[in-house]
């Protein structure tokens, strides 16, 4: 796994969400390999995250409005629309442009994440990646 930068957006979700103890955190899986999507999705919910998945771009961009989340997990190459343009999307949309977006890719090049965090990404997860990054980033 490549080192991953935890920056403000994400650090103030998470810590919300471990003083209020009440609130359940939301998360999109966006990601076209399904056994991804599907172990990213036990651990979260292990965590006591609720999840909502999406296999294509298309279908991210719908769930990103129907699901309203509070943290998107999206792969960058993926069919119909790729990840890049669905974050291009929440940034640009005045109710999601703060969305905490964590980018999940086998594109792990300097290039690759330096085009990933400007496009507005929050952080870069690169595959293969052990479920225990998953508890790292997300437990509290």
């Amino acid at each position: 796994m490549r080192d991953v930068c935890h920056n403000e957006r994400i650090e103030a979700m998470l810590k919300t969400a471990a003083d209020d103890s009440e609130r359940v955190v939301k998360v999109l899986v966006c990601d076209d390999e399904k056994h991804i999507v599907r172990l990213i999705q036990v651990n979260l919910e292990r965590l006591g995250y609720e999840v909502a998945t999406a296999f294509d771009g298309r279908e991210a961009l719908v769930k990103l409005k129907e699901y309203k989340p509070d943290l998107v997990l999206l792969d960058v190459m993926m069919p119909y629309v790729d990840g890049y343009e669905v974050l291009r999307s929440i940034r640009k949309n005045p109710e999601t442009e703060n969305l905490p977006v964590i980018l999940l890719t086998v594109r792990a090049q300097d290039e690759d994440v330096f085009e990933g965090y400007k496009q507005g990404a929050d952080m870069y997860l690169t595959k293969p990646f052990d479920p225990a990054d998953i508890q790292r980033i997300f437990g509290h």
